[in-house]
């Protein structure tokens, strides 16, 4: 794949063994697009964690279900993945990342 800018560079380079989570947000028309479906499954595939948008209406007027959450859910999501996997660290066996945060 192409690792043209930080985002893709450091996911490209990630421990998979560390939780990585991920919130798409995106306009109606980019969401829709079929690629879309695509790259987040194949994201769920690699063991990330899908942060799932919210229903509210965009700027530009349309309204769906593709704004990312507000700051503190996504925090609070971010600190119980983080938690679940700080147990290696006291030598117990690390859990498989659960891919249906809500």
């Amino acid at each position: 794949g192409i690792c043209d800018n930080l985002l893709t560079c450091v996911v490209r380079a990630w421990d998979n063994s560390r939780p990585l989570l991920f919130c798409p947000a995106m306009n109606t028309a980019m969401w829709h697009h079929p690629i879309t479906a695509q790259q987040i499954s194949r994201l769920t595939e690699f063991g990330y964690v899908e942060i799932p948008c919210i229903f509210k209406k965009l700027v530009c007027g349309d309204e769906g279900q593709y704004i990312a959450k507000q700051y503190i859910p996504i925090a609070d999501v971010c600190v119980k993945e983080i938690l679940r996997h700080t147990t290696i660290l006291f030598g117990k066996e690390q859990n498989k990342p659960d891919n249906t945060v809500a």
